[in-house]
């Protein structure tokens, strides 16, 4: 065979500031191009290619584009652990977590910190559960008062684990929310819920979504809009 028609092999990894990282590849019928991007955690290259694309030149197309890559994963926050490190964040504030075995496993936040026993290889996850609960309180609490605000019916509300979407609402007029939004700060998690809000009237952008949404969020959208481009990968920091 010529040698400049012999295509070199490619891993489906690619090594990114040291580290090799993983390329999954997800086929969408839908899909009319390559469509590239770094999970929230870093932990792998998420590549969505058409039916007719081979799977070749589209790990050829994530290293053809490893120094954005790389600039990526240069930002994403470094992994946090909460047995290891004592804190974790809830409604934008790094809270104490004080760990001791003989404590109660359920944790318990008073004074400012939280309390919490039984096994510490567990603690993360039951952290995590405790998390959700509050976030699906917070979040029926604010959609109950954005939907009064509008003068329409009360929404459902349920949680996502999505990895990329904040929130969404269906044609059913169901909210899912990230829980993640519970370690943000109030105005942040409000301002997405707003936003679902908003769409129960109008599943489009238009300026009569805009100016619903605007009428119904008492903050400043832009600012938590850039809160979430700055500081939302850190919300993937902690958990899995």
């Amino acid at each position: 065979m010529i040698d400049w028609l012999r295509r070199e092999a490619l891993e489906p990894t690619i090594k990114l500031i040291g580290r090799d990282v993983p390329i999954d590849l997800v086929r969408n019928r839908r899909a009319k191009r390559l469509t590239l991007r770094l999970a929230h955690d870093g932990s792998a290259v998420r590549i969505t290619l058409p039916q007719w694309c081979r799977s070749a030149d589209a790990i050829a197309f994530a290293h053809a584009r490893q120094e954005w890559l790389s600039a990526q994963l240069a930002k994403v926050p470094e992994r946090r652990d909460p047995a290891r490190d004592g804190t974790m964040l809830y409604r934008g504030e790094d809270i104490a977590v004080e760990w001791r075995e003989d404590l109660p496993r359920k944790p318990d936040f008073k004074d400012g910190a939280f309390r919490v026993g039984g096994p510490r290889e567990t603690l993360a996850a039951r952290l995590q559960r405790w998390l959700e609960r509050e976030a699906l309180d917070l979040f029926g609490e604010d959609a109950a008062q954005y939907c009064s605000r509008g003068d329409l019916d009360r929404a459902d509300v349920k949680l996502t684990r999505a990895k990329r979407r904040w929130g969404s609402c269906s044609s059913e007029g169901v909210l899912r929310l990230n829980w993640r939004l519970v370690q943000a700060p109030d105005f942040v998690r409000r301002s997405v819920v707003a936003h679902e809000v908003a769409h129960l009237v109008h599943f489009d952008h238009s300026p009569a979504f805009h100016a619903l949404l605007d009428r119904l969020y008492e903050g400043d959208i832009e600012r938590a809009n850039r809160w979430l481009s700055v500081h939302g990968r850190t919300l993937y920091a902690t958990f899995g």
